[in-house]
């Protein structure tokens, strides 16, 4: 597995992406938005791996819980693999607890939520992309 992407839960994905392409030196901001998890992303691309920030669609999304629960910051770490089916049954072997099943994500990609109960408290995303 690799990091993917670390997922940072915003109010204002456009300002966000401002601040961030300018701390970091990054000019080119793609957006998206994954209606299925009721998102709005700014993707940043660093090497091999991504920043995403989110921000809610709508009032029922779960970033607009996290953001009026939490306030804005990290909201979970994406690790890449190219069996996920694999290592979901591996890791349900092993007392991994998920967050549902493995559903369509960002960039066509593949993906189920860790427990957090299951990683000391981190959210964490098991990804694959179409190819893999």
């Amino acid at each position: 597995m690799e990091i993917d992407h670390v997922a940072i839960a915003v109010r204002d994905v456009e300002a966000a992406a401002k601040d961030y392409g300018r701390a970091l030196g990054i000019e080119k901001i793609e957006y998206e938005t994954v209606e299925g998890e009721g998102v709005r992303l700014a993707i940043l691309r660093l090497g091999d791996a991504r920043i995403e920030l989110m921000q809610p669609t709508g009032d029922a999304s779960p970033i607009a819980k996290f953001l009026e629960k939490r306030g804005e910051g990290l909201h979970h770490i994406a690790l890449r693999t190219k069996d996920i089916d694999g290592e979901v049954s591996r890791m349900e072997g092993c007392g991994i607890n998920f967050l549902g099943g493995i559903r369509g994500g960002s960039e066509g990609t593949r993906v189920t939520f860790i427990h957090p109960r299951s990683l000391h408290g981190v959210l964490a995303e098991l990804c694959t992309t179409p190819s893999s």
